[in-house]
This record gives structure tokens, sequence and C-alpha cells, in this order.
């Protein structure tokens, strides 16, 4: 009788061990990071299919359309993250984006556009900013990585202090909000889309290099579909209530790089900026004011 007791408790002792992962396996599914796509983000058009029980999607691209994703809300502030895998292979002409936009005319926007090229070129990440419609301030980077080949994180934060552009949680991009000197600065409440489109008019060799449908479809894949940001949804919406030190994002130490950081910006802009507007004199005689105060 003893051993009989003892088989049996072997035996439930290994049922509770595999119910164990199999809760442990669903909890870190919903962790923060790991949320659910229909948590916090809709289709908007286009092939976009579920994977790994929500906590990924992978958009499409084929001769007839595109894809992509809203989230479900609208943002005053924020840190925006989202793993990104992009197309492989043959991709000049396919751009791939992720980016916070007010939309309409007059848009607020923050953009990273992944622009394809023919395989064995470097992918190109092109960054913007919009302030009332108005954008032309892009800067462009090649990427230390094969960003087609595995999953990398791309990150936005916006803050009542500046917006800063992260690959990998090394910061690539600043703008701050200087506004007391006369320069525009994105207040529209905002929402996250990503997307993936035909842009061969313009995203390589400035529209020289013809998309080659042979490759298609053109696949790119999302995971974390986080929710850190303060939700701007209804009509009278209070800024200050999104640029409140409540929120982690807007404390003091998210006014400024580190130390760490500034060093690490420093060198990737010195080593894969290849483009910069405030750079550009055919373009910009006179440096926009910017320029010279996000340095």
């Amino acid at each position: 009788m003893k051993f009989q007791t003892n088989k049996r408790e072997y035996i439930f002792s290994v049922l509770d061990f595999v119910l164990v992962l199999f809760l442990i396996s669903t909890v870190d599914a919903r962790a923060p990071g790991g949320r659910t796509f229909d948590d916090n983000y809709y289709v908007t058009w286009g092939n976009v299919l579920k994977l790994n029980q929500g906590t990924e999607v992978q958009l499409s691209m084929d001769q007839t359309a595109g894809s992509g994703f809203n989230s479900k809300h609208k943002f005053g502030s924020g840190f925006f993250e989202m793993r990104i895998k992009l197309p492989p292979k043959d991709t000049a002409g396919v751009v791939t984006t992720f980016y916070l936009t007010s939309k309409g005319d007059t848009q607020d926007e923050l953009d990273f556009e992944f622009l394809g090229d023919r395989e064995g070129k470097p992918i190109h990440i092109q960054t913007n900013v919009f302030i009332n419609g108005q954008g032309n301030r892009e800067q462009k980077f090649v990427l230390w990585f094969d960003p087609s080949a595995d999953f990398h994180t791309y990150g936005i934060l916006w803050n009542p202090y500046q917006i800063v552009f992260y690959v990998d949680k090394v910061p690539i991009r600043i703008f701050k909000n200087n506004k007391k000197y006369g320069v525009g600065y994105p207040s529209k409440p905002m929402t996250v889309v990503a997307s993936l489109w035909n842009g061969e008019g313009w995203a390589t060799d400035g529209g020289r290099s013809k998309i080659n449908w042979s490759y298609a479809p053109f696949k790119a894949n999302f995971q974390r579909f986080s929710d850190s940001g303060c939700h701007a949804d209804g009509p009278n919406i209070n800024a200050k209530v999104c640029g409140s030190t409540t929120y982690w994002w807007n404390t003091v130490q998210y006014s400024m790089l580190s130390a760490n950081e500034t060093t690490a910006f420093k060198n990737v802009r010195a080593k894969y900026m290849t483009y910069d507007y405030c750079s550009d004199q055919p373009r910009y005689p006179v440096p926009p004011t910017e320029c010279r105060l996000n340095q």
C-alpha cells in the first residue's frame, strides 16, 4: 500500500508540474510587453494574420494591397515600443512603418519608416517629426544588424520635455520641447499605427528601384502590444493631465538622456546616420532653429 500511495503522489506531482508550466506560459503571454493584439489594437486594412495566441501579428503585402493596424486609444504622452521583424531578401520599394499620428491635414506625427532595398544592401530606417502638418525633418540611418533576421525593439518616448527615438534601447534621435524659443512641438492626441505598403515611388534610390513582385507576398511581423501611454480619447482632454509626473515617462529622469545614453547617442549618429535635414544646405541654407537646440 505504501508503494501505491507514493505512485499516486508521483503521478499527481507530475500533473501539478505540467499545470504550473502551463500557467507560467499563460501568464507570460499576458505579461506587459507580451499583451495580446486584441487588447489594445485592431486591424484597419489588408491581410493581418494573428499568431502565437494573439501575441504576434503578421502584415502582408502583394500587388493588390498592403496592410495595417491601429491602437484602440489616442494618447497624449507615453513610451511606445514595438518589436518588429522586417520582410527578408529583395524589398526595394517596400515600406514598413511604426508611428504615432493625430491624422488629418494638420497632423502631429512621429515616424519610424523602414525603407527596403535590393537583397544584400542595408535597409535604411528613416525618422521624421510632423508638427501641424509640417514634416521635412528627416533623419536616416543604416542599422548595425539585419532587421529581417530577427525581432528588434523600436521605441518612441514622448513627454513634455523631449521626444526620443530608440532602437534596441539605444537613442538615435532627440527632438526637444523648445516652445519657449518659438519651435513647435507635437501636442495633439495621437494614435499608434503600423503598416506595410508600396512605397516604390520614392522609398529606394529616390523611386528608381521598383518592387520585385516575384518575392511577394512581403511579410512583416510585430510583437509587444503594450499600452504605456496616457489615454487622450475624450473631447475635453487636458494636456496637463498627460504631462503629469504620476506617469513614469514624465518624471525628471526622462527629461534628458543619461550619461550612458548620451555616449551611445553620439556613437550611433557618428557611425550610422546617413542623412540629416539639418545638414542639407541646398535644402536649408539656414538650418531650422530646432537643429541647434536639439544638439
